[in-house]
């Protein structure tokens, strides 16, 4: 597998190598998100794996620079994997085209399933919100007797 990855922070190199580095794999480490996409054009890479923060064109700007340039044929599709600095960054991180992302600090277990399930066509992802327990429902409810009841009414909203 080769693999580029697209960072200006010698710590995530660091990181990223050792956790998914082995006899099979290969890396090209790009310090400039204006040159992805060109790298990609040009070297077989198998997957794309973009620090949010580089430089002057962060992560956000890569996985949309390289989702424009695939859907117009200048770029094979490559699977992304982006390296989110924060939880708040996942609404980023939606909507950027990404397969995959997580949040940092980065361990090599979450990063080798988010690299493998973007491979894989599938998608890995941390920071969604979880559901509440009123939009779930009563855990001890009986599920196959629960009805939910509709209601004409408009609902109002307290703001205070």
């Amino acid at each position: 597998m080769h693999i580029l990855l697209a960072t200006d922070a010698d710590w995530v190199v660091d990181e990223v190598t050792a956790a998914l580095g082995g006899p099979d794999t290969s890396f090209t480490v790009c310090r400039e998100g204006r040159l992805v996409s060109d790298l990609v054009e040009h070297g077989n890479v198998d997957v794309v794996i973009t620090d949010l923060q580089i430089g002057s064109m962060g992560g956000m700007a890569v996985a949309m620079a390289l989702r424009l340039d695939a859907s117009v044929g200048s770029v094979p599709e490559v699977p992304i994997v982006m390296l989110l600095d924060r939880a708040a960054d996942v609404y980023l991180a939606q909507r950027s085209g990404a397969e995959s992302w997580l949040i940092k600090p980065l361990d090599a277990l979450r990063l080798r399933r988010a690299v493998n399930a973007a491979v894989a066509g599938e998608s890995y992802t941390e920071g969604m919100p979880v559901a509440s327990m009123s939009e779930v429902g009563d855990e001890s409810a009986d599920h196959d007797t629960a009805e939910v009841a509709e209601s004409t009414e408009p609902e109002t909203v307290d703001a205070g």
